[in-house]
C-alpha cells in the first residue's frame, strides 16, 4: 500500500476526513509513536474504512472492518497500539487480513 503518514496531532485529527475517494492501494499511516490506547471515529469521514490496529512489532491486535462513514461511535484498539493504518472498507476481507497477522514491511521504526 502507498500510505500517507499522519504523525503529527493535527495530521492524526485530520485523517481521511472529506475526501471522497480512496485510491485502491491507498492508506493512511496513525503512527502515535509508542504503544498506547488509541480509538478512532468516523466524524466527517465519507467514505467506509478498514481501521487495523497494529501492535509495536507489527502484529494486528484487531480490526473494525467497514466503519460508517460520519459515525461518532468510538472504535477502540483492543490492547495499547503504536499505529492505526486505515484502509478502503472492504480491503481486510479481500485480503483474509486478521488479528494477530504482521505487517512485514513499512511501519516506521
Amino acid at each position: 500500500f502507498k500510505a500517507e503518514i499522519a504523525a503529527t496531532p493535527n495530521a492524526r485529527a485530520k485523517g481521511l476526513m472529506f475526501r471522497r475517494e480512496l485510491a485502491p492501494d491507498a492508506g493512511m499511516l496513525f503512527d502515535f509513536f509508542q504503544p498506547q490506547p488509541v480509538t478512532m471515529w468516523m466524524k466527517n469521514t465519507l467514505i467506509p474504512l478498514d481501521m487495523l490496529f497494529i501492535m509495536d512489532d507489527g502484529r494486528i491486535a484487531n480490526l473494525a472492518e467497514r466503519t460508517v462513514p460520519g459515525s461518532l461511535t468510538p472504535i477502540p484498539a483492543d490492547e495499547p497500539v503504536r499505529f492505526v493504518l486505515e484502509l478502503n472498507g472492504g480491503t481486510a476481507a479481500r485480503l483474509g487480513l486478521k488479528a494477530g497477522d504482521r505487517v512485514v514491511k513499512g511501519l516506521p521504526k
